[in-house]
């Protein structure tokens, strides 16, 4: 077995044996859902969309659900060396690469797990998914899981302790969710929140998802939208993965 999969595995169980943080990953994005989609829809008036706030908002909080599941699955990082786990792995005889790639395909795999698990909840807002743009769907959100989650080792494997990470989520990963549309559409917002929602990859991201959410998975590879999103997106991982591996080769 190789190292990377010994340590993603370790990630795996670990996020098992830890029932609150199982449950907190998925009930406070839960809860967002419902009290803003119950309080929003009849603000929002989505009929140029042709669905209601709850639907609209519904690939969002997903896309949220990843986003805190990769903060969980990389702040362990900091703790791990706090216990001197780290430190032991660091020596040991294996690759730098096996430790980056153990976190990335751990972290990716918990947030398809808690995906797949909050997907359940669709029949909540009368909407349905073929099996086809399911498989398309967590395909692309391997690929958000993997941008998240390098994201999130980049960040703890340069901060000293879980409050600075917290602190770096708090002004970095949060607004980019935010400002990705995925509580509001993007149209008849101001220019310049336009300009900041174009130049963020997770927009792109939150784009690429909401269609394979309402297209057949044929007009996909004719949609230019989404075929965009699709290479902006992986690019974006590609990118984390590798700022990933430059921090661990260049601070080891």
């Amino acid at each position: 077995m190789s190292p990377a999969w010994i340590l993603a595995r370790r990630e795996i169980i670990r996020f098992v044996r830890q029932p609150m943080r199982v449950i907190s990953s998925l009930a406070q994005p839960f809860f967002f859902w419902i009290f803003l989609g119950t309080g929003f829809s009849e603000i929002f008036v989505l009929d140029e969309i042709g669905m209601d706030y709850k639907e609209f908002a519904y690939p969002g909080i997903l896309l949220m659900l990843m986003l805190f599941s990769s903060i969980f699955s990389t702040i362990t990082l900091i703790e791990d060396r706090n216990m001197g786990f780290l430190q032991g792995v660091i020596v040991a005889p294996i690759s730098r690469a096996s430790i980056v790639f153990g976190k990335l395909i751990g972290g990716t795999l918990i947030s398809l797990f808690q995906v797949l698990i909050f997907l359940l909840l669709i029949p909540m807002i009368s909407m349905s998914i073929s099996l086809l743009n399911l498989i398309i769907l967590f395909c692309f959100c391997s690929l958000i899981g993997v941008g998240f989650t390098g994201m999130g080792f980049y960040v703890a494997w340069r901060s000293e302790t879980v409050s600075s990470y917290h602190a770096i989520m708090s002004v970095v990963f949060f607004p980019m969710w935010l400002l990705s549309g995925a509580l509001f559409p993007t149209k008849g917002v101001a220019s310049w929140l336009v300009w900041l929602m174009n130049v963020n990859p997770v927009t792109y991201a939150m784009n690429g998802m909401r269609t394979i959410f309402y297209s057949r998975p044929s007009d996909l590879l004719d949609d230019s939208s989404f075929i965009l999103s699709f290479i902006i997106t992986l690019v974006w991982a590609l990118f984390t993965v590798f700022m990933s591996m430059r921090t661990i080769n260049k601070n080891t």
